[in-house]
């Protein structure tokens, strides 16, 4: 669910943004950064760029091997900690159920940080079969207080049957490769049934959407925007929480800029039909993917 209700103040500073009510109770804004591969004191730059310009949700991972310059650019940004939302993920190395639990602290070690407000599992890695343990892990966070909320990424409608019918735990999130080449239609309508926000990573879909195609560029003549923020509009209006990265100060202003002007159901459908069977940006297929 996606509603009005503000994540920033006059306390906090920046724009009022959206936000989606979790089905655990937490609230997530409805547009976070994306940090791969921001790293190093260029890194660090540009998620203080983005927290002063707005952002409120920074996505990371262990993968991305940046959790130490997420935690240094969280202190730097003068923000409270409680304004602030950041999330990693467990990668399948550490599927095991002692070792997510490891991994978990480790990532607040990193960071240095009392609690994580959302920690995903990265990709289901089905050929290990272990990713019910790892949920398994995750709830048992949840519940010592090292995370506020828990979900998945990656996963197929199959995977979210499983760890929910062997856990009776219902994630709060999945995240999708999701961007006008690859729309997910199904995989969205799923995550409504059971009640679990998207959240679109690649939402601009790099080196494979075209921007100057016509339904986008056409929308973006008639708003007097950007045709990236036509696209990332495009999420909003189908109540998915993009992640866009950029270190460029500019474009997250721009990236965050996009609460002001709306989409048509046509013009919404007109940018969804430009996805094909195989959009995804490279062969990373849920089902057979691994990563490690």
């Amino acid at each position: 669910m996606c509603d009005a209700r503000p994540v920033d103040d006059a306390r906090t500073g920046g724009p009022v943004i959206p936000t989606h009510l979790l089905n655990d109770g937490h609230r997530l804004p409805a547009i976070g950064l994306g940090t791969y591969p921001l790293r190093g004191a260029d890194g660090i730059a540009a998620m203080v760029s983005a927290l002063e310009a707005g952002y409120r949700l920074i996505d990371s991972a262990v993968n991305y091997e940046n959790e130490v310059e997420v935690g240094v650019a969280v202190r730097a940004s003068g923000l409270d900690r409680e304004d602030i939302l950041v999330t990693t993920k467990v990668p399948g190395r550490f599927h095991a159920k002692d070792l997510a639990i490891r991994s978990v602290e480790d990532s607040l070690s990193r960071m240095r940080l009392d609690v994580l407000d959302l920690v995903l599992i990265h990709w289901p890695n089905p050929s290990r079969g272990l990713y019910v343990e790892a949920w398994e892990a995750l709830v048992e966070c949840r519940d010592r207080g090292l995370v506020r909320s828990i979900g998945v990424s990656n996963f197929t409608e199959e995977h979210l049957d499983r760890i929910i019918e062997a856990t009776g735990v219902t994630p709060a999130v999945n995240q999708v490769e999701i961007h006008p080449r690859f729309s997910q239609e199904q995989m969205v309508a799923a995550h409504e049934r059971l009640g679990i926000v998207t959240e679109s990573w690649s939402p601009l879909g790099k080196g494979t959407v075209d921007l100057t195609a016509e339904p986008i560029a056409e929308a973006a003549r008639k708003h007097g925007v950007t045709p990236a923020q036509v696209v990332l509009r495009w999420h909003i209006e189908r109540g998915l929480l993009p992640l866009p990265k950029s270190a460029s100060p500019q474009r997250q202003r721009e990236n965050l800029d996009i609460f002001g002007f709306e989409l048509s159901p046509a013009q919404v459908q007109a940018i969804s039909s430009m996805g094909v069977a195989d959009g995804r940006r490279f062969d990373g297929d849920p089902d057979v993917h691994e990563e490690m």
